[in-house]
């Protein structure tokens, strides 16, 4: 399974269910939902650009590797 295989609501089902962090749960929405920009959502988290980056992809490699594991 992939991401561009699922639909936003199961997007953000799967977000809700293995990011436990409820900033990190909004950060990833914002980001593979909403497609957010890194700048935006740095400003809007009100965080470095580098940070915001950090925690996005340590939040999406949680959620592939569940993604990966139901497959």
């Amino acid at each position: 399974m992939k991401l561009d295989e699922l639909s936003n609501s199961e997007i953000a089902y799967l977000i809700d269910e293995y990011i436990h962090n409820a900033r990190d749960r909004s950060l990833l929405k914002d980001r593979l939902i909403d497609g957010m920009r890194f700048e935006p959502l740095a400003e809007k988290y009100d965080l470095s650009v580098r940070h915001t980056k950090t925690l996005v992809y340590k939040a999406e490699d949680i959620l592939f590797r569940h993604i990966t594991k139901e497959a």
